[in-house]
């Protein structure tokens, strides 16, 4: 017999889908999501269509680039060298980073819509991290590179050899694999009841985990706490390889030869300086001034700029290169 029926006056001091069957209800929720809402450009429909202009020229932009020095350096046999090999591995993590959030954020401008279907979501959240930590570990490689082209350049072609090379790029790519399937696997299987609206242009894991329901959200901070620490470990690595190559171009007796070794470096430091600076001003802004359309500006800074800036930057390297030729 149940308690209301025996007391149908009695007020209960807890709501009955609390305990067991809360738990079951939130699953429900969190299982019958099959769409989330992405943060929309704010203003009017013109606005919406320039937002939709800006990001198919930076989207084309970027396509342009990096494919011109992936087919470049595929088909000129005198650029295949360790620099270039990893030059070419940077650009397809460019080219998947942007094509993985800029197409459907162009798309949903141009529908005048806000919809991501789940497989689309869950997907952004696997790729955007997978291509993002593997393009840092190729950058921290890149600058290995350049500290044994100019510290060690008799034991260029034993450090770095072909075999070595590819092995280094695996490691890097199966890295970025594992970091964002664990990332993923890790999202997804917490319950979600705070609705679907995600502040972000695209699906990003610190917005998917605050529509989350469960206190076990603390077990992705650790893997952000992890994948932060892995970042200052290749930020480390970076600053102590190039103390070192800057030590020892400062010995270089001609002022050409300090010239030329500093400009081999110049693109490198120059790509490493845009996401770094990108990603401090977006992990490190005050939570003062944060506001979801500020939040999404910032987004846009450190997701969408590098990769159509980069390959400008590394063709100013190859024009260096024809001029020293």
């Amino acid at each position: 017999m149940r308690l209301r029926e025996v007391c149908p006056n009695l007020s209960l001091p807890f709501p009955p889908w609390t305990g067991l069957h809360g738990q079951r209800q939130q699953m429900a929720n969190s299982s019958s999501i099959t769409h989330f809402l992405l943060l929309p450009f704010p203003g009017t429909r013109q606005l919406q269509l320039l937002h939709f202009c800006l990001f198919l020229a930076i989207y084309l932009a970027a396509l342009l680039g990096n494919g011109l020095i992936i087919t470049t350096i595929a088909w000129d046999h005198h650029l295949h060298t360790p620099m270039y090999f990893f030059l070419l591995n940077l650009a397809l993590t460019d080219l998947g980073c942007i094509s993985t959030t800029v197409p459907k954020s162009m798309a949903n401008s141009l529908r005048d819509t806000r919809d991501i279907s789940y497989a689309g979501c869950a997907a952004q959240v696997f790729l955007f991290p997978f291509f993002i930590s593997a393009e840092i570990y190729l950058l921290t490689t890149m600058s290995y590179d350049r500290y044994v082209a100019i510290c060690r350049p008799l034991h260029y072609e034993t450090l770095l050899g072909s075999r070595v090379c590819v092995h280094i790029a695996a490691a890097a790519w199966t890295c970025g694999f594992l970091y964002a399937l664990l990332h993923t696997a890790n999202t997804f299987s917490l319950p979600l009841c705070q609705g679907n609206a995600v502040d972000q242009f695209f699906c990003e894991i610190p917005q998917i985990l605050k529509l989350s329901c469960s206190t076990s959200y603390f077990r992705e901070l650790w893997l952000l706490v992890l994948g932060l620490s892995l970042a200052f470990g290749c930020f480390m690595f970076l600053v102590v390889s190039y103390v070192q190559i800057f030590r020892a171009v400062l010995r270089i007796p001609s002022q050409q030869g300090r010239h030329k070794a500093f400009f081999t470096c110049l693109p490198h430091l120059a790509v490493v300086s845009v996401c770094i600076s990108t990603g401090f001003i977006a992990n490190l802004k005050p939570s003062s001034i944060s506001s979801p359309y500020l939040d999404l500006v910032v987004s846009v800074l450190y997701s969408v700029v590098p990769p159509a800036v980069n390959p400008l930057i590394y063709s100013l390297r190859n024009q260096e290169l024809k001029a020293d030729e």
